[in-house]
């Protein structure tokens, strides 16, 4: 083969070589441009822990991780003997103030009220006999038989036992009332205090039982059988089931007017399913981690929003985790 026919074959096989590629790559151009972008999310879920006032130790678990708890369902038992022991201190201080409220609620004793009303009777008993004296006496001056001076010494005598007559009564009149009515007030009042300090104890001890505030599935639990935990420590972690949405990161540019209220079509990979979701939450995610730079390329720069959405319809066994993908 003459050298011309060796370069005739070479420039053929580059000719058919470039052919190829434009080929190729026009085919490939077409068809990234006919692909749908995919916008991909997750399934989250509303959850809540549980956790005591108090510290104390786990004594006794009920439910575990993958277990359903309802409302009401006893989660843990904790043991906090301190908090026991101030119940027994808050109750003791109460009936010390209730017995100090009833002494001065109730008055004296019996026997002293006895007492004094018999202190009275008697300076009752004196008055009405110095006043017959004077009376007698009053008669004879005015008679002329004594002098004045006798008629004043026994109106002396007798203003002296009408005075002594009303304090006795006044010693009987407080036995029987008891202490004031400021004093009264004050005693009750420190019965009530007392009682508030027990409420609050026994609040305390109500956080020893923890329970379930909602329905809702077991998804961690902290500590184990005796071990401590301190004030607020969480025990175990809840999830509501019924609250259960999708959450997307969409750049700004493939949000296409997606709003609040919106409703969308998310795929999910677990079912092979579709289902309608509807936007309730849109705002950006920050620059922190979601903002693409595009000035390089003469254009602008793109911000990441986080929408959330919730099925429009209950869908049965949709679980946090799972992967969504909206197709625009």
């Amino acid at each position: 083969m003459s050298q011309k026919s060796q370069n005739i074959s070479i420039l053929i096989a580059l000719l058919a070589f470039v052919m190829v590629v434009l080929i190729v790559g026009g085919i490939g151009l077409l068809t990234l441009g006919k692909q749908k972008e995919v916008i991909q999310g997750e399934v989250e879920v509303s959850e809540y822990r549980v956790s005591s006032k108090v510290p104390g130790r786990i004594v006794q678990l009920f439910a575990q991780e993958g277990d359903f708890v309802k409302a009401g369902d006893t989660l843990a038992i904790i043991d906090a003997p301190e908090v026991k022991a101030k119940y027994q201190q808050a109750k003791s201080v109460e009936g010390a103030a209730s017995a100090m409220s009833d002494m001065a609620q109730k008055g004296a004793r019996q026997e002293q009220i006895q007492g004094a009303k018999e202190l009275w009777q008697q300076a009752k008993v004196a008055t009405d006999v110095k006043k017959k004296s004077y009376q007698r006496v009053e008669n004879l001056f005015k008679e002329g038989v004594v002098s004045a001076q006798k008629r004043d010494e026994a109106k002396a005598l007798y203003d002296a036992a009408v005075a002594q007559e009303k304090a006795a009564k006044s010693q009987y009149d407080m036995a029987v009332n008891g202490a004031r009515q400021e004093e009264k007030a004050a005693a009750a009042a420190k019965v009530n205090q007392a009682r508030g300090a027990v409420q609050e104890v026994q609040a305390y001890i109500s956080e020893t039982i923890q329970t379930a505030q909602m329905d809702g599935e077991v998804n961690s639990v902290y500590p184990k059988v005796g071990e401590l935990v301190g004030t607020g420590s969480p025990i175990m972690t809840i999830s509501i089931m019924d609250d259960i949405w999708g959450s997307f990161n969409i750049k700004e540019d493939q949000l296409k007017g997606i709003k609040v209220g919106d409703e969308i079509t998310a795929y999910c990979p677990a079912f092979d399913k579709e289902f309608k979701m509807k936007v309730y939450y849109l705002k950006d995610a920050g620059t922190y981690a979601a903002w693409k730079a595009t000035k390089a390329t003469g254009q602008y720069d793109l911000k990441t929003f986080e929408v959330r959405a919730r099925p429009t319809q209950k869908v049965e066994g949709l679980r946090p985790g799972m992967s969504l993908v909206i197709k625009q």
